[in-house]
């Protein structure tokens, strides 16, 4: 169940990205891309709903390319998303 509202929240975190600093109103397919990828890496995860933070992982499963990005996307969004997606964002922070 937490993979599925990861997979969810990196949806979001990606699409306010996209929209606030790339100016799209839909996903590029750059975004696109790397929320498919993410999501198939959550999907994937060794440790399942039992996961931590991926930050803090010993197994670091993204491409370096891949991981520059999400850092970036998740540093541009994440305080935005307490205005966007409050309750969601809590959630995220709370690790539940």
């Amino acid at each position: 169940m937490k993979i599925k509202y990861e997979i969810k929240v990196v949806w979001q975190m990606i699409r306010l990205y996209c929209r606030l600093k790339e100016g799209y109103k839909n996903l590029c397919p750059d975004c696109e891309k790397l929320a498919e990828y993410a999501e198939n890496r959550l999907r994937h995860c060794p440790f399942g709903d039992e996961k931590g933070s991926c930050r803090n992982c010993k197994i670091h499963c993204y491409r370096p390319d891949m991981k520059e990005k999400i850092k970036e996307v998740m540093r541009f969004s994440g305080p935005r998303m307490l205005f966007y997606h409050p309750v969601m964002a809590i959630r995220h922070l709370a690790g539940k």
